[in-house]
């Protein structure tokens, strides 16, 4: 049987009444948690503080364990000045074989690539300039013998009292214009000779060319049956690679750091792991205007022939550097368009300065201005710092 609604309501106030107290129970633990956190975060040591330009990492910072501090160093030594470079044959030990007169190559002795000695036959050609110029010169020899003997004829005769004077005079003409014939063909024949030709035959229809110098046919242009009648158009080649050049390609900037005499470490990609050494023998008077760079030639040995023409090279020049402080590059930060670092000005205080950088090398950088050697600085963790 129900009981009646008033019989009911006194529970219903009774929980009701539980709810709220329970409420104002829960609100009562909020608030004192939030107050409690509150007082933990005003109690927490900040990571560090500033005050103007300073930075101070309390005792109880994180920081402290984050950030590695070092003494500035000072660096003298030189400074490695690398740059691509090519292998080169000496012009002075290199020979174009032209023709020595127009002809036709008869046989080729030679291929592109051998190694060849002085003196060694390279091609036989025909010629028939070079023919004339041996008939001129041995029909200029005939009429010198004859003016000379003519003179010697008439010379006899005046002496013995019956040869008029006019006719020694006319002989004497003779002969000395024989001698300057004579002279002329011979003149014409050696320039034509100058290149190491020779005559295969008597008529000089035939000819030899032989090598002038030792070394190795480095270009080839000519086959047997061809026509050689451009007396500038090279035959081929032949270059002495005993000694080459390496030339480097110099910045405008840099050509200060580069003197003749001086010692310079080569490296080959063919031969990784080694390295050879020559002399700047040369360094060019003008600049190349596409690149702006002027041309170093370095002397080096090819004794053993491991270097060949036209092979990419590494070329290091040690350049004098003056006393400098040297932090490693891990302490430079950048802030806005500068260099900065965190110098520490007293213990674990810091402040931001602005450095000028110099040559970077070995994860180290030089300092030419805005440190001093014995300054401390932060190498580790500045980034933490910035704000």
């Amino acid at each position: 049987m129900r009981k009646p609604y008033m019989q009911r309501q006194p529970m219903a106030i009774l929980i009701i009444g539980a709810l709220i107290v329970a409420g104002i129970a829960i609100a009562g633990f909020d608030h004192q948690g939030k107050a409690a956190a509150a007082e933990a975060n005003a109690n927490a040591t900040p990571n560090f503080i500033k005050q103007d330009e300073r930075i101070t990492i309390p005792e109880r910072s994180p920081l402290r364990s984050r950030l590695a501090v070092q003494t500035v160093a000072s660096l003298d030594a030189a400074h490695t000045l690398e740059l691509p470079a090519q292998v080169e044959a000496d012009p002075a030990r290199t020979t174009n074989i032209l023709p020595p007169a127009a002809g036709k190559v008869l046989e080729l002795k030679v291929g592109l690539g051998d190694h060849v000695r002085k003196g060694q036959l390279l091609l036989v050609m025909t010629s028939g300039d070079f023919a004339q110029a041996t008939a001129d010169l041995q029909k200029a020899r005939d009429a010198l013998q004859l003016a000379k003997r003519i003179v010697e004829r008439q010379g006899g005769v005046q002496q013995a009292g019956a040869g008029a004077a006019k006719d020694l005079e006319q002989a004497e003409s003779v002969y000395s214009q024989a001698q300057s014939e004579f002279s002329r063909a011979d003149t014409r024949l050696k320039s034509l000779s100058a290149n190491g030709a020779t005559a295969a035959d008597s008529g000089g229809q035939r000819l030899n060319l032989v090598a002038p110098t030792t070394g190795s046919i480095t270009a080839l242009s000519v086959s047997a049956g061809q026509s050689a009648n451009d007396a500038t158009a090279s035959l081929m080649t032949i270059a002495n690679l005993e000694n080459l050049w390496i030339t480097a390609n110099v910045p405008e900037n840099m050509l200060a750091s580069v003197k003749k005499g001086q010692t310079v470490n080569i490296r080959l990609p063919a031969y990784p792991g080694q390295q050879f050494h020559g002399t700047v023998s040369f360094i060019s008077d003008i600049l190349q205007p596409d690149t702006r760079r002027a041309l170093v030639r370095i002397a080096v040995s090819n004794a053993d022939g491991k270097f060949k023409p036209n092979m990419f090279a590494n070329a290091s020049f040690a350049v004098a550097q003056a006393v400098q402080p040297v932090v490693p590059t891990s302490a430079l930060l950048m802030n806005n368009d500068n260099t900065t670092v965190f110098v520490e000005v007293a213990p674990w205080t810091f402040i931001r300065r602005t450095v000028e950088t110099g040559y970077e090398e070995n994860g180290s950088a030089r300092i030419q201005n805005g440190l001093n050697v014995g300054e401390r600085v932060v190498t580790k963790g500045g980034v933490l710092l910035n704000d």
